[in-house]
């Protein structure tokens, strides 16, 4: 997309691009965590810690689908300069409420998959 579109589209395919390299490094970096624990026999219980790096990793990925960034829906921002668009402030108060109520379906869509996923690593480590 190139036009900004409130509620709906705030960022171009650059920084869609950027939020889909940082979520896959984010999982990577959940992988090697699991990884680590399991290979050193560390207590079950850091599995949990896979959260935030899985949260990381959902919210990239998320905003990569929908095309739409939580901090700049927050911020009454959008940038879609990379796909030919322009980039600036959003000023409408209409405009603004949207991206808001967007910014925080796509935070509690990236939290509940964050959840579900460390509650599954914590229960597959643990069986182990």
């Amino acid at each position: 997309m190139s036009e900004y579109q409130p509620g709906v589209c705030n960022i171009g395919r650059d920084e869609r691009r950027k939020r889909r390299a940082l979520g896959a490094a984010s999982f990577l970096a959940a992988a090697a965590y699991v990884g680590a624990v399991l290979a050193t026999g560390r207590p079950a219980g850091l599995l949990l810690g896979t959260f935030p790096l899985l949260f990381g990793g959902f919210m990239g990925l998320v905003q990569d689908r929908m095309g739409f960034c939580a901090g700049f829906g927050a911020l009454a921002r959008y940038d879609l300069s990379g796909s030919g668009g322009t980039a600036g402030p959003v000023a409408e108060a209409e405009a603004v409420k949207q991206d808001r109520i967007r910014a925080f379906q796509v935070i509690a869509v990236s939290a509940a998959a964050a959840v579900v996923t460390t509650m599954a690593v914590y229960g597959v480590g643990a069986a182990l």
